[in-house]
């Protein structure tokens, strides 16, 4: 469904709850990393962009009250609570109001709002980024939710800090250790373009994307095997990437805080061997991960029309799976079926795994004429191989974060 027909049917809801008009809509899209994956905790560069999914709530303050009302249709599920009493709920049919709690939270503790002044609430919430997707449903609905609270607060801020106060909700109350890019797109997007964010600085470069003005177009493919970061072993993974710096850096003689990022591809080569196994392979990855995405933007602004970049670029994307697959070992048998079926499959420039990895989505590159033959050919040989119910999403670029009402 069209955003703006999403808009209207969900200020038609809220009336229905609430019995009163919506005072404005609060709206922050997913997001499809095109490459750079497990690098953002490590102080390394990705290269996401903000998709035509999005998460939308309508919103009217209630003066006076202390109360926030919650409505999500995604889950036809209402729940509420108070301002002066924000902790995790227990009941995991509820656990989505934790992500809207978790904001409140960190906007508070960063200053952003006065929790003693802000009033009360009513919300209803409707999303169309799939969830345990890798899509990034979960920052969709912090930063959505952080617009929200900020407005109703009277108060402001750039989007690099919005970004900021969303991953301290997820790391600090949610409980996972993500990195910042994926509320960092969601609330800086750009249309029809990737951002190149340095994750360490906050720096971030505008790469305009070019790929429908030649005939492609990005596609998600939902794998249908659910993900949750804080069930996997995407933690582990950081502890990994953290110990790996520790044993290299006295070697190499760099700072106390370094990361992954800061060890070039010559000096890992060296010094891999002083490594556990594990190790050598979560670094290798890492390392070489960051020097695929600057390689990417490079082809990107040189043109995709030129000297065959678009096939570079495709080459990028399936060493990224296959590094992701191997060594940083975060795929699965499905997410590897479904790179496998699409290098196969006419009109595909590229694929590999999106998002933290353990099911989820894939990202592929497909010439607009060869849409119909990559879903039969992908996502209907997928199914049949499968007997999983595979979701394909043609994707737009968009802006991040706003509000629309």
């Amino acid at each position: 469904m069209e955003e703006n027909a999403r808009v209207e049917q969900l200020k038609t809801k809220f009336k229905d709850y609430f019995g009163a008009e919506a005072e404005f809509i609060a709206r922050a899209p997913g997001r499809v990393n095109l490459i750079g994956e497990h690098t953002d905790y490590n102080g390394g560069f990705v290269l996401p962009a903000a998709i035509d999914r999005s998460v939308l709530i309508a919103v009217k303050d209630l003066p006076g009250s202390r109360k926030v009302e919650l409505v999500s249709l995604e889950f036809d599920n209402h729940t509420s609570f108070d301002l002066d009493n924000i902790k995790p709920t227990q009941e995991k049919a509820l656990s989505w109001s934790n992500y809207v709690m978790a904001v409140v939270w960190a906007l508070t503790q960063k200053g952003l709002i006065d929790l003693a002044t802000l009033p009360g609430a009513q919300l209803v919430i409707q999303g169309d980024v799939p969830r345990g997707s890798g899509l990034s449903s979960s920052a969709a609905i912090e930063v959505a939710s952080a617009l929200t609270f900020l407005r109703l607060g009277g108060a402001t801020t750039d989007g690099a800090t919005l970004a900021l106060t969303c991953q301290k909700a997820e790391n600090e109350f949610i409980g996972v250790k993500s990195g910042i890019m994926d509320q960092f797109i969601s609330a800086l997007g750009q249309p029809d373009s990737a951002l190149l964010i340095d994750t360490r600085s906050l720096e971030y470069k505008v790469v305009p994307l070019g790929l429908e003005e030649l005939g492609y177009r990005v596609v998600a493919v939902d794998s249908a095997v659910p993900r949750s970061l804080g069930s996997t072993a995407y933690n582990q993974r950081r502890a990994e990437c953290e110990e790996s710096v520790k044993i290299l850096a006295p070697k190499l003689g760099l700072k106390e805080g370094a990361q992954l990022r800061d060890i070039t591809l010559e000096q890992f080569t060296a010094h891999s061997a002083d490594l556990p196994d594990i190790l050598r392979k979560r670094a290798r990855h890492v390392i070489n991960e960051d020097a695929r995405t600057l390689e990417a933007v490079s082809l990107m602004q040189a043109g995709f029309s030129k000297n065959n970049n678009l096939a570079r670029f495709g080459e990028l994307l399936y060493a990224s799976h296959a590094s992701l697959r191997d060594d940083y070992e975060v795929s699965c048998k499905e997410l590897d079926l479904l790179v496998e079926l699409a290098s196969g499959c006419v009109g595909v420039v590229g694929a590999r795994m999106t998002g933290a990895g353990f099911g989820g989505c894939t990202v592929n590159i497909v010439q607009t004429q060869h849409l119909d033959d990559f879903e039969q050919k992908v996502v209907q040989e997928y199914r049949r191989r499968t007997g999983l119910e595979a979701k394909m999403h043609v994707c737009k670029a968009v802006a991040g974060g706003s509000y629309l009402a």
